[in-house]
């Protein structure tokens, strides 16, 4: 699944790796924002226990295809953005996924719990979101495209806060 294309139909620069389908509705979440960046990607499915090889052919093969960041979303052991960070000197952010009988919280101890050498951001439990605006930071360092894109998003993001509170300030009676 790649993200919607500009008119130059350009090729994808952050690549989203879950573990599972069973991931997808989550993982969505930062191919959504990454869409309303308009930050291309490339979204696939690889396990860093049930497909090994794939997921290090993956990751090895990501730089010389164009990718510039990493997004990995796992549950459970969560091994998937530790493998990739290991195949790659890309920046790899990992999304912790719930569903585990520990909600999320092993996920996210083994996401953000990498040896001295393989570095992953690690974002909340569930946090895909989150990942995809800092892969667009990321990428805002030397792309202006995606930093008068992240410019737009913040500042919609204040408008919204502003907008409750002036909400609030009208509808809400003091005691």
């Amino acid at each position: 699944m790649t993200g919607k294309k500009t008119p130059l139909e350009k090729k994808p620069i952050v690549g989203i790796v879950m573990g599972s389908d069973s991931d997808l509705p989550i993982m969505r979440e930062a191919a959504s924002t990454l869409d309303r960046l308009g930050v291309p990607y490339e979204m696939t499915i690889a396990s860093a226990h049930r497909s090994p090889r794939l997921t290090q052919s993956y990751a090895q093969s990501a730089r010389e295809r164009g990718l510039k960041v990493l997004i990995a979303g796992a549950g459970y052991a969560a091994h998937l953005a530790g493998v990739l960070a290991a195949e790659t000197i890309l920046p790899v952010i990992g999304v912790p996924l719930s569903g585990s009988p520990l909600n999320g919280l092993d996920a996210l101890l083994s996401t953000a719990m990498m040896p001295a050498g393989v570095p992953v951001a690690t974002v909340a439990i569930g946090g895909a979101q989150n990942a995809a605006v800092l892969a667009a930071q990321i990428l805002a360092l030397s792309d202006e495209e995606a930093s008068k894109s992240l410019l737009d998003f913040k500042a919609q993001l204040a408008r919204k806060v502003e907008e409750k509170a002036a909400h609030l300030q009208r509808n809400v009676q003091p005691a």
